[in-house]
């Protein structure tokens, strides 16, 4: 036999061998070994589920009852012991006093008896959970407005935070002492509110910043965090009327106006921290050119006389940025 007819025929048993392969996985498929794992839900699906699972429930035990304290103690007595040397544990529970409307756990969570006929364990047979990502925020806001009802919380709905469904637990912790006051879920008012905005964080630690880093200014001091007409959430009428309640000298009125300071202080001051003095967003005198971009002595490349080769400030002159009352301000030189 030739060495061609050899290879024809290796070529032949290979080709067959390969045939008779495909043919064993078309009938009998792939092991179950040899799959794709399955696809995780993303973290929204698997929030949304949870949520969905929680509603659920809630309408499972919506006909429970009243169990009392002691049937939640038995389960969970560290979380109730921490609770009684809270403020809120400290004025609402213990024996009923006059004029004192106790609160008890189902106050907040709702009848019981089904979480308890389920042996407990989470998610089961409980009305309302305050764990992140399980309830929906106004759910888990429900309970608390029953008591909390003061003007505070008139511009909540649709604020800022009410939009991006921030709950009351989001920003405040019950159960144990975290802080000094209002029952805050960190230690401080500014370290509360920076585990959503880190950037304003982050800004407290460039060279010239608010004081909010060594405790002398709180957030609250310019925002309302339950909800303002304002954007921001800002405490006053404008960003001006916020800054005039510590500046206010730069209030005026004055016989003559320098418009962007008359529109917002922001326009050349950035609040909650920069990398330049007195707050500005650039420094001298390249934050006046970015509007005074024609004038009497603009900056010119080429020219060694101009003052802003060396450096000099607007300020060395204009010293009235802010205003000015004299006869010959409209320069704001004096």
């Amino acid at each position: 036999m030739g060495a061609t007819q050899k290879h024809q025929r290796k070529g032949k048993q290979m080709v067959f061998l390969v045939l008779a392969f495909v043919a064993l996985l078309a009938a009998g498929g792939c092991s179950s070994g040899d799959r794709a794992p399955a696809a995780k839900a993303p973290p929204a699906a698997a929030a949304a589920a949870s949520r969905t699972t929680a509603t659920q429930a809630r309408a499972q035990a919506a006909s429970a009852q009243y169990v009392g304290d002691r049937a939640c103690i038995a389960c969970h007595k560290d979380a109730a012991e921490k609770y009684a040397k809270t403020l809120m544990g400290k004025t609402l529970s213990g024996p009923a006093r006059p004029g004192v409307q106790r609160v008890d756990c189902e106050s907040c969570h709702g009848p019981a008896s089904a979480h308890v006929a389920a042996g407990g364990g989470k998610g089961k047979g409980i009305l309302v959970t305050f764990r992140s990502g399980i309830e929906l925020a106004a759910v888990q806001n429900q309970p608390c407005l029953k008591c909390h009802e003061s003007d505070e919380r008139r511009y909540w709905k649709s604020s800022a935070h009410d939009s991006r469904d921030v709950s009351c637990v989001s920003c405040h912790k019950l159960m144990e002492n975290v802080s000094d006051r209002f029952a805050l879920a960190k230690p401080t008012q500014n370290d509360t509110c920076a585990q959503c905005h880190l950037v304003r964080k982050a800004q407290s630690f460039r060279n010239a910043h608010m004081a909010a880093r060594e405790g002398a200014t709180q957030c609250s001091n310019c925002h309302a965090p339950h909800g303002s007409p304002t954007e921001k959430l800002l405490k006053g009428n404008s960003v001006n009327e916020n800054c005039y309640n510590c500046h206010p000298e730069k209030r005026g009125p004055f016989i003559f106006e320098h418009a962007p300071v008359r529109e917002s202080c922001t326009n050349c001051h950035e609040p909650h921290g920069t990398l330049n003095d007195n707050l500005l967003k650039m420094r001298r005198p390249r934050l006046c050119q970015s509007c005074h971009v024609e004038g009497r002595h603009p900056s010119s490349a080429g020219l060694a006389n101009t003052v802003y080769t060396f450096g000099a400030s607007c300020l060395n002159c204009h010293s009235r940025v802010h205003g000015s009352n004299h006869p010959s301000g409209n320069f704001f030189l004096r």
